[in-house]
């Protein structure tokens, strides 16, 4: 993904609807998964992450690449 590029944001919840915004910029961040490492954050044991700014509703982002899916252009 680059910047310029739509993308679907991955719903967090069943009831949440899926939201599409634009990746403004690329930048590297730490970000600690609880889901497979626990709630004790250690920040040392862990390495910076691709993310992107998205621009959703008017509302800036920082979302891991991992939780973004590109949106198909053709539809």
């Amino acid at each position: 993904m680059k910047v310029g590029d739509l993308v679907k944001l991955r719903a967090m919840h069943r009831r949440q609807k899926s939201r599409a915004g634009l990746i403004v910029e690329l930048v590297d961040k730490k970000c600690w998964r609880t889901d497979m490492r626990g709630n004790k954050v250690d920040w040392s044991k862990i390495d910076p992450e691709p993310h992107a700014v998205v621009v959703v509703n008017g509302a800036t982002l920082t979302i891991p690449l991992t939780d973004l899916e590109p949106l198909d252009e053709d539809r």
